[in-house]
């Protein structure tokens, strides 16, 4: 880290960083693209609710179980050639979807997308840490900027083109994905790469790893939350396309502005373990909240931004503690622990779907917030195994995040 503090900036980056940085954020887009056009493709292809959740299992199941394997083929092909083939499989499935006349393909399509999802998304992060300037600190928080701008910028994309019809933003996609593809194979320069050819069993070997092994249990529980708040939420609302793509579109932006630059703050001043403790009891409380209020659309608007402040803290928080927490190669980690946490993501929406079904709109923000609570209890009973990824205070990571947030001035 000592040689990239002198760097400064983390918006003065090679080319090839912008190349896959924007290709992130179009990726992050596909996570809420279909938010706000759930209710319509329930209508139009006489789906049930439970049915059209399916559409982001499918999506992060599979993107969740293929990232086990996405270190194993990046490391024997490259992670140029990973990219590609993501971004590829991604057209490919997204124009699948938007032109397919039934929920189950549809349902199909996006599993198909996501494991093109899974290629991308753990190969371009171990990507964007290497190649980019200011160290891994400041490669994460551009990490993060990405996935807050995609998925703000989706659920809005997703609400206009949804009202001309909601094979729109499908559409839309294939468009924004081929641009990303051409960047990417222009930009990224092969020959910076290091190929290493990392074990198919690196990535179950790093669960095995107490801290890994915690934090991907704490992402699991906490990505049930997140994704009840997402996926579930366009339902109770009860607005049309626009309404909850605006809507979401401010959830997206206070998880951008959180994550980069609220998360770094934190950090200068509390050890990670102790955010990460103070942030989750809120987001619990905050989707207990919303539960309360899921027949109100004004107040839960209130509830999902707001969460979306907090999750932005989250994300960033837990991806640096799991860079820190092994000496494992980061494309390892990340796969390792991404999976999990897109398969907790899996499991939140046809459950909330349920929930609703058979009890009312509150269950499942009930749900949710049990399930962020035990991803609290997790991190508190592991707190001593976590100790060290609090190990690097003033001289190395205050000095690092200053650098990121002051660099442009000097």
């Amino acid at each position: 880290m000592s040689s990239a503090k002198a760097t400064g900036s983390i918006w003065k980056q090679p080319a090839q960083v912008w190349a896959v940085a924007f290709a992130s954020v179009v990726a992050f887009m596909g996570i809420g693209l279909v938010d706000p056009i759930l209710p319509a493709i329930a209508e139009s292809l006489e789906a049930t609710p439970t049915e059209t959740e399916l559409l982001f299992t499918s999506y992060l199941l599979i993107t969740g179980l293929a990232m086990l394997v996405t270190s194993w083929i990046s490391s024997r092909i490259g992670a140029k050639a990973t990219l590609l083939a993501g971004l590829a499989l991604i057209v490919a499935f997204a124009l699948a979807c938007a032109l397919s006349g039934s929920v189950d393909a549809i349902i199909g399509f996006r599993a198909g997308w996501g494991l093109g999802n899974a290629l991308f998304i753990s190969t371009a992060l171990a990507t964007i840490v290497g190649s980019a300037s200011g160290g891994s600190a400041a490669a994460i928080v551009l990490y993060e900027a990405a996935l807050g701008l995609g998925i703000a910028i989706g659920p809005l994309l997703g609400g206009l083109l949804g009202e001309v019809s909601w094979r729109g933003p499908f559409f839309g996609v294939v468009a924004l994905m081929a641009i990303g593809f051409i960047a990417v194979l222009t930009m990224l320069r092969p020959g910076a790469e290091k190929r290493e050819p990392v074990p198919f069993s690196a990535p179950f070997q790093a669960l095995g790893r107490p801290a890994l092994a915690i934090l991907a249990i704490t992402a699991f529980f906490y990505n049930i939350g997140f994704f009840v708040l997402l996926a579930f939420s366009p339902f109770p609302l009860g607005f049309g396309a626009m309404g909850i793509g605006f809507t979401f579109f401010g959830w997206g932006v206070a998880l951008a502005i959180t994550s980069v630059w609220v998360a770094p703050w934190m950090m200068r001043r509390m050890r990670r373990t102790t955010i990460i403790l103070t942030i989750l009891p809120l987001l619990a409380v905050d989707l207990i909240v919303a539960g309360l209020v899921a027949e109100t659309p004004s107040a839960l608007v209130a509830c999902i931004i707001i969460g979306g402040l907090l999750l932005g803290v989250m994300n960033t928080v837990l991806t640096e503690a799991v860079m820190e927490a092994t000496d494992l190669p980061r494309s390892v980690a990340s796969s390792a622990y991404s999976s999990v946490r897109f398969i907790g993501g899996a499991v939140a929406p046809p459950v909330a779907a349920l929930l609703w079904h058979q009890f009312n709109a509150t269950v499942p923000y009930l749900f949710a917030a049990a399930a962020v609570l035990i991803a609290t209890l997790t991190v508190f009973l592991g707190r001593r195994v976590l100790a060290h990824i609090d190990d690097e205070p003033e001289d190395a990571a205050r000095e690092d995040a200053e650098a990121i947030l002051i660099g442009d001035a000097a």
